[in-house]
C-alpha cells in the first residue's frame, strides 16, 4: 500500500476563527449518541434537542443552520461554539476529513478557508495523530 502524501505530518492549529462553522450550506450529521451528549450538555431532553436543533435529511439528522447565512446554530459571535465540549465527531475531526487529505492540492484548497491549516505557528501533527483523530469515536 502506498504511503499517503502527508506521511511526514501536517501543520495545523485551531485559531478559533469559527470559519469552519460558517458561510456555506452543508450538513453536520449527528447520531443518537451525539444527540444524547449534546442534549445532556445543554441540560435538555433528547426529544427537545431533536425538535429545536436538528433537521431531517433523507433518513438522517443534521444540525440546523441559520437560514440566512448558513452558520451553525451553536456558533456565537461568529467564533465561539457553545457546544464545543460536546460537539459532534464531524466537528471534532475537522480538518482531518478524507476529502481534505485526498491530495496536497485538496489540503491547500482547504487552507484558503481555514487559517489554522499550515499556520506559521501551528505545530506539526504527526501522521499517527492524524489517523488517530480520523478514527476516534
Amino acid at each position: 500500500m502506498e504511503e499517503p502524501w502527508y506521511k511526514n505530518g501536517l501543520r495545523f492549529s485551531c485559531t478559533g476563527c469559527g470559519k469552519c462553522c460558517t458561510g456555506s450550506p452543508g450538513y453536520v450529521w449527528i447520531n443518537d449518541q451525539e444527540i444524547t451528549e449534546m442534549a445532556d450538555f445543554l441540560k435538555i431532553s433528547f426529544e427537545e434537542f431533536v425538535k429545536k436543533y436538528t433537521r431531517k435529511v433523507a433518513d438522517r439528522l443534521a444540525l440546523l443552520e441559520h437560514p440566512r447565512n448558513y452558520d451553525c446554530v451553536f456558533l456565537k459571535d461568529k467564533k465561539i461554539c457553545t457546544l464545543y465540549n460536546a460537539r459532534p465527531k464531524q466537528c471534532r475531526t475537522y480538518p482531518w476529513w478524507p476529502e481534505n487529505l485526498e491530495s496536497k492540492k485538496a489540503w491547500e484548497e482547504e487552507s484558503k478557508r481555514c487559517e489554522g491549516i499550515n499556520h506559521a505557528d501551528a505545530p506539526l501533527i504527526s501522521f499517527k495523530e492524524i489517523k488517530g483523530t480520523m478514527n476516534a469515536e
